[in-house]
């Protein structure tokens, strides 16, 4: 997974303490594509460690247009 440089910029209250992170749009959108793509991964490893049987894409698609037509 590639990594991203960010340059936040912090909101931070009366005592100092950060409260806020601002990031420019291109920063946001590429921080919202790499959370997709993880949560990808992790879906994937989920269901690969269920161990059941695999089927063939094309073999699920004309089941399913099988039972579409049905």
């Amino acid at each position: 997974m590639e990594s991203i440089a960010l340059s936040p910029q912090y909101i931070t209250d009366s005592e100092g303490k950060r409260v806020s992170v601002v990031l420019s749009i291109a920063e946001y959108l590429k921080l919202l594509e790499l959370l997709e793509e993880l949560e990808d991964v992790r879906l994937y490893d989920e269901v690969k460690a269920r161990n059941e049987e695999r089927v063939p894409l094309d073999q699920y698609l004309q089941q399913r247009q099988a039972r579409k037509n049905a």
